[in-house]
């Protein structure tokens, strides 16, 4: 049976299972991710944070000599992610703690694009998210229920489909995905809705693709900042106090047009997770959901 080291941590309670693989040995199927994060048989989380060095990482080809350190994101469904702004906060955390790199200002890649952190021995976490994009994707609309709303997109660079509502249990469980204006993204959105508590300062909820509604989205707190100010007419620079289920978030729009998110990064446990006993049987069968199988389980690889 094999085994993987693992780190679980959390920004602002958006968990993570980090995975050290600072070599690139693993290749993690879509099916031992969603295992990994399952919050019964596996570890639980709303992703997985793959550490491995960008020299390492085919994905990360383009940033090689940009940065050392590539953030190999995944949904808890196993579908990859652009970007997450809480995950990148723990992901530096745990580089930090860990000794792989020295406090201070250093660069991370993405899929999304090489990103600036601000990561001292204790404390917040800062991070550059760099530009956002308002795509011209016609009238978009979301729908819950009875109740329609016009809502923003906004990309950092993760899709949102950012809403206003009176009253935030308005989003009702969100269980299920809400419903988005048909073709306006074609590879899935995160929607955010949001509340106005005061000048600069509001509460969100969201639902994440891939993953359901979460206590809290970095990417999607950037969003909503984005959204609010242009709401507000409010010009650059300006900070927005960005409150979650989780806890809140410091979201700044910067005077060159950047975003800038600062909020805690904690890690509270490690481990060994044993691949191929996700489930409690020898074939790596979800009971209860057959059409999971796990990657490891049936293969003999991760």
């Amino acid at each position: 049976m094999e085994r993987i080291a693992f780190v679980k941590g959390h920004g602002t309670e958006n968990d993570f299972v980090l995975i050290p693989d600072l070599d690139g040995a693993l290749d993690l199927g879509a099916a031992t991710v969603a295992a990994l994060c399952h919050r019964r048989a596996g570890i639980g989380g709303d992703g997985i944070l793959r550490v491995v060095r960008t020299e390492a990482e085919p994905d990360a080809a383009p940033y090689r000599g940009a940065a050392e350190w590539f953030m190999d994101y995944r949904n808890a469904d196993g579908s990859l992610a652009q970007m997450c702004g809480n995950g990148i906060r723990v992901f530096a955390r745990y580089l930090v703690d860990a000794g792989h790199q020295a406090p201070g200002q250093f660069l991370v890649a993405t899929r999304g694009g090489v990103r600036t952190v601000t990561c001292g021995p204790t404390g917040d976490v800062t991070v550059d998210m760099g530009p956002y994009a308002l795509p011209d994707l016609g009238a978009v609309n979301v729908t819950v229920g009875s109740r329609t709303w016009p809502a923003l997109a906004v990309m950092m660079p993760n899709p949102h489909a950012v809403v206003f509502v009176e009253d935030l249990t308005e989003a009702g469980d969100l269980l299920t995905p809400p419903q988005v204006t048909p073709g306006a993204f074609p590879e899935g959105v995160n929607v955010e809705f949001v509340l106005v508590r005061g000048p600069r300062h509001v509460a969100m909820r969201v639902h994440e693709r891939g993953v359901g509604e979460t206590q809290a989205c970095g990417t999607g707190a950037c969003a909503v900042m984005v959204a609010s100010a242009r709401r507000a007419g409010a010009g650059a620079p300006t900070t927005y106090r960005v409150e979650q289920p989780g806890g809140s978030l410091l979201i700044t729009l910067t005077a060159d047009g950047n975003v800038e998110m600062t909020g805690p990064a904690v890690l509270v446990a490690e481990g060994t997770w044993l691949l191929g006993a996700e489930f409690g049987s020898s074939d790596g069968v979800d009971p209860c959901h057959a059409e999971v199988v796990s990657t490891g389980a049936t293969t003999g690889t991760v």
